[in-house]
């Protein structure tokens, strides 16, 4: 291991710390999230004096879950933590940001190499020096120990690259006498972004144009990658020029607005909706871009998708029915694929576009339901909005509301891990202070993470909280029905929180009129966050939640090494 040098050096050649800010400064990185402890101190004092914002929160796990929410919305985030203590309580986030493509940079302190002499038993440390090391090489796409000056500075470069290449959180690890080494050389940053292979490229466009040209009722399933990659632009030319619809996964929800005349709907398989399944399903050519075959996309596998039949193509794989090619960027392929246009001749059946509510109208005394909730929220929603669900009914409920235009949706729609709402709402409003961010929240998961609205009173962010209080975890309840006491949870005063916080403003929500009210009050409110604590009947429901259950109830009770929450 190569030991830090100690020559004077001129001032403008960068400290490793100076060059790991300024590298994400290049990136994008304009806030960070984490919280300081002693083997991060000396960074920390840098990122203080750069003009990166040090985001403070109440937990590690809720700086991931921030950390990751800022990803989505502006293109990378990153978090700083301190060593095993601060860097494994943040392993369930950055295993969230993994499974979903968000590029977090996860940024961790540990022992210096002048301390770990004769390996004593520092505190914080477990095993040995590699640990938390070894651990994060199973949930990042790249990472690093800057433990050598002379390869540092292009480790650095190699990490960041990886994470904006592969859309995936990576891990850099800075031992804390290392944070102010001098390298003797600095190396010319040199970006290398990977190329497609040109005849793959060719034959894969070709075979999927002819395919598409030939088709009787061809339509676009577009998925996440979209979004992360920025392609959304590019998938609607296609999708004009050639006049096919589109359908989206649950977790692209929001990756086009769904006014577009050509937007369906969201494809589910069985528990979505009957007409857009019936017409993706009797597709004979599903043009798949950046989507992930997961359960939930796939209807708890319900999807009767024909492979044959499928374009597949992400930013890992490209496939066209039973051919694979190889280096075949998914960028690249859509531009192509416009490039060349598809020059279809034949009619298509009518696809189930116009599927447009009636206007909503409230009834004052009746009782708040998951559902007209959902309605009325969805009456609000304009071009600024971001909304983020959390898991259970506020993620499947919430698929009811309309996106629009840039409209965020945010959700952890994969890896469907609770809590991800609240702390996920601070990193969208530092992201873009000037949207109106919106989180829908179940109670079970907001008494795991909640607290993170302290940090929301702190930094003035109008955040608006929805919390659906059913007294419990609704979705466990009826996936595995029954009076089982562990799916209770004991109640809280949620409206009351700003009072105990210090600031904030808190609703009650019992009828219709009650939601009416709170909501435009919190919605003109733009100086601090607001609360409502919205109270259910513990059997309400959404439709989607009821056609969910019907699909999981037989493997959830007859697998009893299922251990995920709902």
């Amino acid at each position: 291991m190569a030991q830090p040098s100690t020559t004077e050096t001129s001032p403008a050649r960068p400290s490793i710390g100076e060059y790991l800010i300024q590298r994400l400064q290049h990136h994008g990185v304009r806030d960070c999230f984490g919280i300081p402890g002693d083997y991060i101190l000396s960074l920390y004092t840098l990122l203080e004096n750069s003009p990166i914002n040090m985001v403070g929160c109440t937990s590690e796990d809720c700086a991931g879950f921030a950390a990751d929410a800022y990803a989505r919305v502006h293109g990378i985030g990153a978090l700083c933590v301190t060593y095993c203590v601060g860097g494994l309580s943040v392993c369930n986030s950055i295993a969230c940001a993994y499974a979903e493509k968000s590029p977090v940079v996860m940024i961790t302190g540990s022992p210096g190499l002048r301390e770990r002499i004769h390996n004593p038993l520092l505190h914080h440390m477990v095993r040995n020096f590699r640990t938390q090391y070894d651990v994060f090489e199973k949930l990042c796409v790249a990472g690093t120990e800057l433990d050598d000056p002379q390869t540092a500075f292009s480790e650095i470069d190699r990490v960041l690259a990886a994470c904006q290449r592969f859309k995936r959180p990576v891990y850099i690890e800075l031992p804390r006498d290392q944070v102010h080494v001098r390298p003797e050389a600095r190396p010319l940053y040199e970006s290398r972004a990977p190329v497609s292979d040109s005849r793959a490229l060719n034959e894969a466009v070709e075979e999927a144009a002819r395919r598409i040209e030939n088709a009787r009722q061809p339509v676009l399933l577009l998925g996440v990658e979209i979004h992360r990659f920025g392609l959304q632009d590019l998938a609607l030319k296609l999708a004009e020029q050639a006049g096919i619809p589109i359908a989206a996964t649950m977790l692209g929800k929001g990756v086009v607005a769904e006014t577009h005349p050509l937007y369906m709907g969201l494809y589910e398989g069985a528990i979505g909706r009957e007409e857009i399944t019936r017409y993706v399903e009797a597709s004979d050519c599903v043009v798949m871009l950046g989507t992930f075959m997961t359960d939930i996309n796939l209807g708890i596998y319900t999807a009767e998708l024909d492979i044959g039949d499928c374009i597949y193509v992400t930013s890992e794989q490209c496939r066209i029915r039973h051919h694979h090619y190889h280096d075949v960027r998914l960028d690249d392929f859509i531009q192509r694929l416009v490039h060349r246009g598809i020059r279809r001749t034949k009619p298509k059946p009518p696809a189930p576009t116009e599927w447009r509510r009636e206007p909503f109208e409230l009834k004052p005394e009746a009782p708040i339901t998951i559902t007209r909730l959902m309605r009325r929220l969805d009456e609000q929603l304009d071009d600024s909005t971001i909304v983020i669900a959390d898991v259970g009914d506020s993620l499947f409920a919430s698929t009811e509301l309309t996106t629009r235009s840039r409209t965020e949706f945010i959700a952890p729609a994969y890896y469907t891990s609770m809590g991800f709402a609240v702390p996920g709402a601070l990193g969208a409003q530092t992201a873009r202070p000037d949207a109106r961010v919106v989180t829908i929240v179940g109670d079970g998961a907001f008494q795991m993470t909640g607290m993170e609205f302290s940090t929301l009173v702190h930094r003035k962010l109008p955040v608006i909280v929805i919390v659906l209080d059913n007294g419990g975890y609704g979705t466990e309840r009826l996936l595995h029905p029954g009076e089982f006491k562990f799916n209770d949870i004991h109640a809280w005063s949620y409206d009351k929180l700003p009072l105990v916080l210090g600031g904030g403003q808190g609703y009650v929500v019992h009828s219709e009129a009650d939601f009416d009210a709170a909501l435009q009050h919190a919605w003109n409110e733009r100086t601090s966050p607001s609360i409502l604590h919205v109270h259910l009947d513990p059997q309400d429901r959404s439709r989607a939640l009821d056609r969910l259950a019907a699909m999981m109830q037989q493997t959830v009770v007859g697998s009893p090494s299922l251990e995920g929450r709902g």
